[in-house]
């Protein structure tokens, strides 16, 4: 295949189906069967956070939908309408008219009929263009499917459902469209709360329909060896399982974060025309590309950070402490969800979506801790032979905390995670380049684990935190049996590079309102299997 028609694999926005790699659009649906929407003449909504893959899935459908047999004339119509260009307007008469040349300028591009409304007042405009539009593609029923819907806010919000609404019961056949789907982010009720000052949607609304809400799943491991078959299909390159596996871990099967990774390592690690087999070498180059890239995806996710309902969640996940404010109902985990920064299972309990968001968060929350650190050069940390010296590192960390601690976090966004994010830091300056750090922490777990790999040798850390009423003794005992589980269940058999077992240390920072002296707060303890340091 040349150059110019190479395919790229599943994307995440406007794209010709004949140039990608795709998956069918039934099969990423949750909570909803498509034709019986049709069928059934529901409206309904579809909701799913950013770059997971709504208006691939959208105009597929649409093709789906205007591609099926008409030899009745009874098959639907159908038109992706984005209403994007109403962002930031807070004036209905502005948004409806710009809707309205949306709907004219996506129904010529997708050579659908274009509805022509000559006069209209503002309060029906959206209500009569739908009832032209439906007249003009009689005998066949009319579908249409408005994406980023989220971007109206307040008045304009209220007016476009109005008008929706005041055509929902005499849907039908040249009279209003019989099937609508809103899509954005979040469920539609959500805005509508929001645009009525708090006050919940009229259980009447035909849009109050939660439990005919749908989302878009992610990717299954089958599905991401599925797309990458047809890659193989079309010029014989192979990838390994263990190459496809590492994809599933790192992304969870997070749409964008498996099409950046396929692409990157079939189309700028190795030669776009290559066929030879892609391995998990390639994929974690590809991933640590990614993240330095700072993506616009990917860069995004630090706004949502500075939101202070998704601070009380990420903060609580960072601590992995037990906060019984957090369920999947409550209004900050939801929208925490909604966006797909968190996610929930009964295994792991809340917890960052994937090991790339975890990465990128981290990155963007201790960045003010790791650009103004003083240079590693400053601090003892190597051994003779160029390897980590993890006592010594931690034994600077204890002097810079000691030094540096109390003033730094009051400058903090996540008090709660000061400590975590500035060990972290500390461990990012010396790690860049030469090494890697692996996290794993979820609510409710007690503690944060970090196991940090430098030039080929490990070193496991895990971190606690004393609060009022514990006692010193009882959290280290239960911090090393941690430990040591973290240790065998991260990897057995896992041994540095001259074969000793992995260095493993418990770190307990002192959050007691009344704390002792410095001098009874540092701790080194040496013991037989973790080395416990107290900052």
């Amino acid at each position: 295949m040349s150059k110019r028609n190479i395919r790229f694999f599943n994307t995440t926005g406007p794209c010709n189906p004949d140039d990608h790699y795709m998956l069918p659009p039934k099969e990423r649906l949750v909570g909803a069967q498509l034709d019986r929407y049709i069928g059934d003449k529901l409206y309904w909504v579809l909701h799913a956070p950013r770059q997971t893959g709504k208006t691939t899935f959208l105009q597929s459908w649409m093709r789906e939908i205007n591609s099926a047999c008409v030899s009745d004339g009874a098959e639907p119509v159908s038109c992706y309408v984005s209403v994007e260009s109403c962002q930031g307007i807070s004036d209905p008469e502005r948004a409806m008219r710009n809707i309205y040349r949306s709907i004219c300028d996506f129904a010529t591009l997708f050579e659908v009929p274009v509805p022509q409304v000559e006069e209209a007042d503002i309060e029906s405009l959206m209500r009569t263009t739908l009832i032209k539009w439906s007249e003009l593609v009689a005998p066949r029923p009319l579908v249409v499917l408005f994406d980023e819907v989220d971007v109206l806010q307040g008045e304009p919000l209220i007016s476009f459902l109005r008008q929706l609404r005041g055509g929902f019961a005499g849907r039908g056949v040249g009279k209003f469209p019989i099937s609508i789907v809103l899509v954005g982010m979040r469920d539609l009720k959500d805005y509508i709360t929001a645009s009525k000052g708090g006050i919940p949607p009229n259980p009447g609304s035909p849009f109050n329909i939660k439990s005919d809400s749908a989302s878009l799943s992610n990717f299954h491991k089958d599905d991401i060896a599925r797309l990458f078959a047809q890659r193989t299909a079309e010029n014989g390159q192979q990838i390994t399982a263990e190459a496809l596996d590492y994809i599933y871990e790192q992304s969870i099967g997070q749409p964008w974060i498996v099409n950046s990774l396929l692409q990157r390592a079939t189309m700028r690690i190795l030669d776009r025309n290559s066929t030879e087999t892609v391995t998990i070498d390639h994929i974690q180059e590809a991933r640590k590309q990614m993240i330095q890239a700072r993506e616009t995806h990917l860069d995004a996710l630090g706004e949502r950070l500075r939101d202070q309902r998704i601070r009380r969640v990420i903060q609580t996940i960072i601590t992995g402490e037990t906060n019984l404010a957090m369920s999947q109902t409550s209004p900050d985990v939801e929208l925490a969800m909604d966006l797909g920064l968190v996610r929930w299972d009964t295994q792991t309990g809340f917890t960052i979506s994937n090991p790339i968001y975890e990465e990128i968060m981290t990155r963007y929350l201790d960045a003010p801790y790791h650009d103004n650190l003083p240079p590693p050069s400053t601090w003892h940390w190597a051994k003779p032979d160029g390897t980590l010296d993890m006592d010594a590192l931690l034994k600077e960390f204890q002097g810079f905390w000691q030094s540096n601690s109390e003033v730094w976090e009051q400058s903090s966004d996540y008090p709660e995670a000061f400590p975590h994010l500035l060990l972290m830091a500390f461990l990012q300056r010396v790690t860049n380049g030469s090494g890697r750090i692996e996290r794993e922490y979820a609510a409710g777990r007690g503690r944060m684990d970090l196991a940090v790999e430098y030039q080929g040798s490990w070193n496991i850390i895990e971190i606690k935190l004393l609060r009022q009423g514990k006692s010193f003794e009882n959290l280290m005992a239960e911090g090393i049996r941690q430990t040591l589980g973290y240790r065998d269940s991260f990897s057995p058999a896992l041994r540095s590079r001259n074969g000793a077992p992995v260095g493993c240390y418990l770190i307990i920072f002192d959050r007691r309102a009344e704390k002792p002296a410095w001098g009874e707060r540092l701790k080194w303890i040496d013991g037989a299997d973790v080395t416990v340091v107290g900052c």
